[in-house]
């Protein structure tokens, strides 16, 4: 067992002091619009203590909860994605001069974000997106920037919701790595673990107790009711090579009939990454700005090929977006692209399950 202390509710603001004196700027969750969303905090007051998430199939709901805890909910709308993957990035700039046009491709300026209360579907999604935009042919400088300036402050579970499975994709509930500061939240405060060496010196300076055994017990005890609790799971180990099989299934029409094609589950799933790119050109046509923007497979535009769209159906997209996810990124990564936090299912408006799709497709009741 690494190293760990114990931090005392009221002692808690102590992590922001110490972080924001270390350079970083501090990004953690809060009760905005109805829901648990990540933004820029400066403070524990701002967490959204002693709240809990009922989550269903097509619906999120905020309510007051018996406790005093600032993390007992499963998941928010969004992970680290979208501090990291920016849903828009300039890319470069053209500007006319006497000379021609210059391209010019901006400096990024990455501020240093401390990110508070990731879990564990988040860290495996963020591991992927690191494969992809890091380590892969053509890193990606915007991506990179971001990611190095990152501190992450992980939370296992202690709670989890009706859309979870992360148990049955073997990303969750608890965090095993990727974390700088690693926190398990009892009643009465946090156990602390540090992961890395910027983490380490936050965690020294810190006013830890020593963790009673007990405290161990419970935060061991968590993690093992969330996993029982979890009411879904992916059961086929060959779905990947099942899915494909079954590209003409007629559980395709069923979905499609339901699905409005929205993108909702692709923007707040924690590893989709499809983009498109346009340019900005100013009204006086002398400059003009490249730009990353989010898109989705679920566009009809998004497969538009000279003249011809290969996707112009739902049942088409949404095969689509399931056979990369569960498929062709086990090609690509060697491993599925879903971590089990189950937010395309909280967030369909359609209430389509995807975890029973996939299971259905692949063969599975």
């Amino acid at each position: 067992m690494s190293r760990s202390g114990f931090l005392q509710y009221e002692k808690f603001n102590q992590l922001f002091s110490q972080l924001q004196s270390a350079g970083y700027g501090c990004v953690g969750p809060s009760v905005i619009d109805g829901a648990v969303q990540f933004g820029k905090i400066s403070s524990v007051a701002q967490l959204p203590q002693g709240i809990e998430l009922t989550v269903k199939p097509g619906s999120v709901r905020v309510a007051k909860g018996d406790h005093q805890r600032y993390f007992a909910w499963p998941n928010g709308a969004q992970g680290i994605k979208p501090w990291l993957y920016r849903s828009r990035e300039l890319l470069w700039r053209a500007e006319q001069t006497e000379q021609g046009f210059v391209f010019n491709r901006p400096e990024v300026n990455a501020e240093p974000i401390a990110f508070i209360g990731a879990r564990a579907c988040d860290l495996a999604a963020l591991q992927l997106q690191d494969l992809h935009f890091m380590y892969g042919d053509y890193p990606d400088p915007f991506y990179s920037a971001h990611r190095n300036a990152l501190f992450i402050v992980g939370v296992n579970c202690s709670h989890t919701g009706n859309t979870c499975f992360c148990a049955s994709t073997g990303d969750g509930p608890e965090i095993q790595s990727g974390f700088d500061l690693l926190l398990d939240e009892l009643d009465d405060g946090f156990i602390v673990r540090f992961g890395s060496e910027k983490g380490l010196k936050i965690f020294e300076q810190l006013e830890l107790t020593p963790v009673s055994a007990e405290g161990h017990v419970d935060a061991k005890a968590q993690i093992a009711e969330v996993i029982a609790a979890q009411e879904r799971a992916l059961l086929h180990e060959n779905m990947h090579a099942n899915i494909f099989s079954n590209l003409d299934d007629r559980e395709w029409d069923s979905v499609a009939e339901k699905c409005l094609a929205c993108g909702n589950c692709t923007m707040v799933c924690p590893t989709c990454f499809c983009h498109r790119e346009v340019e900005v050109q100013a009204l006086d046509g002398k400059s003009s700005q490249h730009i990353r923007e989010w898109d989705s497979c679920f566009n009809q535009d998004h497969s538009y090929i000279h003249g011809i769209t290969i996707r112009d159906e739902t049942r088409l997209r949404y095969r689509q977006w399931m056979s990369h996810k569960l498929g062709s990124w086990r090609d690509q990564y060697d491993r599925t692209g879903c971590t089990g936090c189950g937010r395309c299912i909280s967030w369909c408006p359609a209430a389509i399950d995807f975890v029973a799709e996939a299971n259905l497709i692949a063969g599975d009741s």
